[in-house]
């Protein structure tokens, strides 16, 4: 009951963080127009997608905030800190005025609320995982700590849901006005039921015994660096084939459907939507065999789908019509899915108690920094630069290879306790 207790009660905070970084990628073709007008669907896009990736710049340094916290003083205080330092910019963005109204202030401000989620998310998933996984028995460990990328999944998608009933519910007119406004403003109130949530949780069993021991590390980022290069390194790049076709699923293709396909706001969502049940449906699945077969096997698998299937899916995305488009989001989110189900347990089974969440937590947001964050930007300019709307698939490939080459360094260690 007590693990139960854990995963679930870990899983509605991390949604609920999620959901509010989650918006704004949901409602960027909406977000370019009021705060970045220009006569160039592109260059609107750009300027909106630069905003989501200054975002991320601030990711590994929540990483080496937060781990600190979690690492010296416990994962249950950095966690709670975690999503009320995202409830409340999320807040601020559903009352921000637009350029129309205060000129170059918009986007300056935007850009600084933006980045303030950045430092919080910097330190949520990675805490998120690490927490779980530590409560979670050996045999189990992949399936438990997939639960947290499940619940990023599943926060993502409450964002999609609602940006998508909204769009039908209300007028486009009122809709690009007003009422996507609504979402974010709910965000601060559901992250404030968040952060209560976590207050009740234990804290990781291992982080006190370590604790009791008296094997925290007094300088965990100083520790990392020295004595786990090797292993922060691969966890970069193995979680490059996480991170830039997860934002592509969850950003790039919003914009690019609506603004580029030419297929309406809500269409977009609902394709979008589809994907992320896709997304959910095979993350627990793949979370729980990783635990059966090991990490390693999965991981290959997906990362060869990608290299494989990349540019089929796109061509049936740009070509295909409707259920085309919506056939290729849903395919594409399969193979997110596969390849991201045994991540958490990995990124934990790297890194010994002492110094885990900082070493994970600034591994995998270097990686999501600058790959994870760039991949809406970079995936627009090579559309824009190249004239191939499928052109992206090629991106996505190159980084499933990456992957692939760390992948054969890797040592799996599924059968093994926690360090």
């Amino acid at each position: 009951m007590k693990m139960k207790k854990v995963v679930v009660s870990g899983m509605i905070g991390n949604a609920l963080e999620w959901y509010d970084y989650a918006l704004y990628g949901h409602f960027a073709a909406i977000i370019s127009v009021l705060y970045f007008p220009s006569e160039s669907v592109y260059i609107s896009m750009i300027s909106t997608f630069g905003v989501f990736a200054a975002g991320f710049l601030m990711r590994p340094v929540g990483a080496i905030f937060f781990g600190f916290i979690g690492d010296r003083y416990g994962r249950k205080a950095a966690l709670s800190l975690a999503i009320l330092m995202m409830a409340i910019p999320t807040g601020c963005i559903g009352i921000l005025p637009t350029y129309a109204q205060i000129g170059i202030w918009a986007p300056i401000l935007l850009t600084i609320i933006r980045l303030l989620q950045g430092l919080s998310l910097g330190g949520e998933f990675s805490g998120a995982i690490t927490f779980v996984a530590e409560h979670a028995p050996a045999n189990k460990r992949g399936f438990a700590a997939c639960s947290a990328i499940f619940s990023a999944a599943v926060g993502t998608l409450m964002g999609s849901l609602v940006a998508a009933g909204l769009s039908q519910m209300m007028s486009p007119e009122f809709f690009a006005v007003w009422g996507w406004r609504i979402p974010f403003v709910v965000g601060l109130m559901i992250g404030l039921v968040g952060m209560y949530i976590r207050t009740q949780l234990d804290e990781s069993p291992h982080y006190e015994e370590a604790k009791a021991k008296g094997k925290l590390s007094k300088t965990p980022l100083r520790t990392a660096f020295k004595q786990y290069p090797v292993e922060m390194l691969q966890a970069v790049g193995i979680y490059l084939t996480v991170t830039v076709p997860f934002y592509v699923l969850v950003v790039f293709f919003n914009s690019f459907t609506s603004k580029i396909l030419g297929y309406s706001v809500s269409d977009s969502l609902l394709m979008n939507s589809s994907a992320m049940l896709m997304l959910m449906a095979t993350i627990p699945f793949s979370g729980y065999y990783c635990d059966k077969v090991g990490r390693k096997p999965i991981l290959i698998a997906g990362a060869i789908g990608f290299a494989v299937f990349s540019y089929p899916i796109f061509l049936f995305l740009t070509t295909g019509g409707f259920w085309g488009a919506l056939f290729a989001q849903v395919a594409f989110a399969l193979l997110v899915g596969i390849f991201t189900g045994p991540i958490p347990a990995v990124l934990v089974e790297m890194f010994p108690t002492s110094i885990r969440y900082t070493g994970m937590s600034l591994a995998y947001n270097v990686s999501a920094t600058v790959f994870g964050g760039t991949a809406p930007i970079v995936s627009t300019w090579l559309v824009k630069e190249t004239g191939n709307k499928a052109i992206v698939a090629f991106y996505i490939m190159l980084c499933a290879v990456i992957t692939l080459f760390t992948l054969y360094f890797f040592k799996d260690r599924y059968k093994a306790k926690l360090r």
